[in-house]
């Protein structure tokens, strides 16, 4: 297997992006290959940051959102505001921390 040339943070060639900013060019890597890694050097003996890049000339426009997705989107952020103990909406998303709203955690 052939290893994949790293480039320093913030010095990647032209034409090469990673996810998020193929995203907001409206492009995905649409099953390209990765083509290189960025590093970003951490403090302390850590490991890199590594993002993968994409040849931005080989990705294909985002896929629009259909009226099924939005329906499914929504429904799954509404159940993550009903409170799983009084089953109220809790009005925001209940944190996974927690597991319960505001006033059940703080009864418990």
């Amino acid at each position: 297997m052939a290893t994949l040339p790293v480039y320093p943070w913030h010095l990647a060639p032209p034409g090469l992006a990673t996810r998020r900013q193929l995203r907001a060019m409206g492009l995905r890597p649409g099953g390209q290959p990765v083509v290189a890694e960025i590093q970003r050097p951490r403090r302390g003996g850590r490991p890199p940051l590594v993002g993968y890049l994409y040849r931005v000339d080989q990705a294909k426009p985002v896929r629009p959102v259909t009226p099924g997705r939005t329906r499914a989107l929504a429904a799954a952020l509404q159940a993550r505001r009903i409170c799983p103990q009084c089953r109220r909406d809790a009005g925001y998303c209940i944190p996974r921390s927690l597991g319960a709203c505001v006033p059940c955690a703080d009864n418990h």
